[in-house]
Parts: C-alpha cells; sequence; structure tokens
C-alpha cells in the first residue's frame, strides 16, 4: 500500500488562528466562549496541546463545522512529526513472505533483533535474492488447499526445507523400470505397523530418497514428490498420525515419481475429508488411482464392497484385510475414502506409525532437529 503526505502539514493552532482573525475575536473571548482557560487556548494555538474530542466538540459548536474536522487536523499534524521506520514495514513483508516466528521455533533460522540479519536468513532460506522473487520449485504435492491456488507462504517454506534436506537422505541409483517391484516389496510391509521401519531403507535401496518433515502450522499439506539431481525424493508429514493415512500418501507420491518420471509440476488433490472444489488435474486422479490399487486391487475391493456394504463390522473388515495382505486400518481408510463409512467408524483399526517411521527415516519435527543446509545447491 503507497501512501503520500503532503510537503508540509499545519497544526490545528493554524487554522484556528486564521477563525478567530476573520471573527476578530481574542484568544480570551474563545476562551470564554468554549468554556476553557486561556491558557488552554494558547497552548493549542502554539500546537503545544493537542485536541481533544470534547475541545473538537466544543469548536465546532462555536465556529460551525464538525467536530471530526478538528480531530482530523490534529491527527494529521502528530502523525507528521512521527518518524516513518523502514523497519516495521520490511519486517511485515517479511512476515508476508514465510512463517518467521515457527521458522525460528523450528531452528531453520536464528531469531535475531536486525531486520537485516533476518531478512538475509530467509532469503537464503528460500533460495531467492530479493523479498519479491519465488523459489523456483517443481513439484506434486498431495494436501487439502485448493489446487486452483498458488501455495501458500508456509507450504513454500516447507517444500524449501524439504529440498534442503534432500542431500541428507541416502539412496541408490534409480530406474523406474524397477518402480513395479518396489511397489511388491512395499506391500509386503504393509501387514504389521512395525514394518514402517524399514519403508526408508528400501525405498533408498531403490534409488528413492525419502524425509519426514513435520508439517508447519496451517500447511495443510501431506506429502510431496520432487526431484534432486537423478534422484527423485519423497517426503511426508503425517500430520495425521494413522497407518492408511502414511500408506496413501506414500503410494500417491511414489505414483507421481513414476508417472512424470524427473518432469513433476506443481500440482495438489484432495484432502482426507473428501474432495475438494473443483475437478482434480488428470495426473492426480491417476496418483491416487495409483495408490489405492498398489495397496488393495480394485477390483478385490469393490467387491468387497458389493458383499458387504453396509455391514463393515470390524471382523469383516479385519478378515477382508488379511485376505488382501495388508494392515486392516488401510481397508478402513479406502472405505472412509469412498464415503462408504463415516470418518468416525472403525477408528481403532486406524493405528499410529509416526514413531516408528521417524526412528529410521531422516526426520526434521517432532522433537528431532537437523541443521539448516545451504538453500538451492545441487
Amino acid at each position: 500500500m503507497e501512501s503520500r503526505a503532503p510537503a508540509e502539514v499545519f497544526p490545528p493552532g493554524e487554522f484556528l488562528k486564521d477563525e478567530l482573525e476573520a471573527r476578530g475575536w481574542t484568544q480570551t473571548d474563545l476562551a470564554e466562549i468554549i468554556g476553557r482557560g486561556v491558557t488552554v487556548v494558547n497552548e493549542i494555538l502554539s500546537a503545544k496541546r493537542g485536541v481533544t474530542p470534547d475541545t473538537a466538540q466544543a469548536l465546532a459548536d462555536a465556529l460551525g463545522g464538525s467536530a471530526q474536522f478538528w480531530l482530523n487536523l490534529e491527527s494529521i499534524y502528530r502523525l507528521s512529526l512521527v518518524d516513518h521506520d523502514d523497519a516495521v514495514s520490511r519486517r511485515a513483508r517479511l512476515y508476508a513472505k514465510a512463517p518467521v516466528r515457527e521458522m525460528i521455533r523450528r531452528h531453520w533460522i536464528e531469531d535475531s533483533k536486525s531486520v537485516d540479519v533476518l531478512e538475509r536468513q530467509v532469503l537464503d532460506f528460500l533460495g531467492i535474492p530479493a523479498l519479491d522473487s519465488e523459489p523456483q520449485l517443481a513439484y506434486a504435492a498431495r494436501k487439502s488447499t485448493s489446487y486452483t491456488e498458488h501455495p501458500t507462504p508456509a507450504q513454500t517454506t516447507w517444500l524449501c526445507r524439504a529440498r534442503q534436506l534432500a542431500p541428507a537422505a541416502p539412496s541408490n541409483s534409480y530406474s523406474k523400470k524397477r518402480v513395479p517391484e518396489l511397489v511388491k516389496e512395499l506391500h509386503r510391509l504393509t501387514e504389521a505397523p512395525e514394518n514402517v521401519r524399514h519403508v526408508p531403507r528400501l525405498l533408498s535401496s531403490y534409488g528413492i530418497r525419502f524425509l519426514m518433515i513435520e508439517s508447519l502450522a496451517g500447511t495443510k499439506i501431506d506429502g510431496a514428490a520432487f526431484w534432486f539431481n537423478e534422484s527423485p525424493v519423497i517426503v511426508v508429514s503425517l500430520r495425521y498420525d494413522r497407518i492408511d493415512h502414511f500408506w496413501h500418501t506414500l503410494m500417491h507420491e511414489l505414483g507421481h515419481i513414476w508417472y512424470n518420471d524427473g518432469t513433476l509440476l506443481d500440482q495438489e488433490i484432495v484432502s482426507d475429508k473428501g474432495p475438494l472444489v473443483g475437478e482434480k488435474p488428470e495426473f492426480e486422479q491417476w496418483a491416487d488411482a495409483f495408490a489405492l490399487n498398489a495397496l488393495i486391487p480394485k477390483d478385490k475391493m469393490d467387491d468387497f464392497v458389493i458383499r458387504v456394504r453396509p455391514m463393515f463390522s470390524a471382523m469383516r473388515v479385519q478378515n477382508f484385510a488379511r485376505t488382501m495382505e495388508v494392515h486392516a486400518g488401510i481397508v478402513v481408510g479406502q472405505l472412509q475414502h469412498k464415503h462408504e463409512i463415516s470418518y468416525a467408524n472403525l477408528r481403532k483399526l486406524l493405528v499410529p506409525v509416526r514413531q516408528i517411521v521417524t526412528g529410521t527415516a531422516v526426520t526434521d519435527g517432532w522433537g528431532s532437529q537437523l541443521p539448516v543446509f545451504t538453500a538451492g545447491r545441487g
């Protein structure tokens, strides 16, 4: 917002002098008319005293016009005496660019009273030369904000943190031809919650870097996939600590890697609470279908739904899960996704896995801190 100040601003007393002169009144006359002491009137005329609301109303009654006129003159004059603090506007721009306080809390940048120091840290973190620049990020993201809008500052910051940490995650060479084999091996881990601890090592052996980064407040981001040099990277926030959420997000991002093969674009899909308004992009629909089918073949899931609907008891879900060789929570998640059951049903089967997987993955958050790597390298 741009504001312009007049070249010179006069105090209300200068206008009041003109009014007295036009009427031939003395200061004593005005003091008696408005019921104020002569000293009060003299101090207003000499700008030693401000015009209060009561005095403004008295002047309006005596001279005509409105009390607001005198209050406006007073406000404009007093504001003209205040020095403009450029540091305040710079700090406001900085806080609009990134969630500075949370970045400090997460030890991504250091706290400082100097706006110059804070700004330089944020610019380095985002890998940009100035605040009016945007980080150059190519990724696919699963999150519950609109996919028709640009990512929020918090989302961009989270993704930049993932880009920074990518070198810390080990990986072998990647080959797209091996993805179907990887999917099968991952599926073997889906039966027991404790098996998620093997996911980082398995992905690494297939050339995929894996990160766990706690989401920033209001980010509403579940996971993302992007490329670091020649290596694909999957990063998961696991903001919903549920076994179905972990496996669906992981498989979804793996679908992006396989489908796009190094040419990921900025896209989003649906939230855990149901579809977003608007049609999902085609390759997001494909990645979602890939994840669902990789965990439970679509024909098997459809057959189960037709046979059992609407009597989805815990026992029936668990029996079907054993047949599909997946954890029952994954079946529950897909039933919720299909709106066959509510999100309040069978929640006891949605076991947490975050503590298990963060024990073996490169992790930033939930009490674990990693150093800040130089942004944008690699």
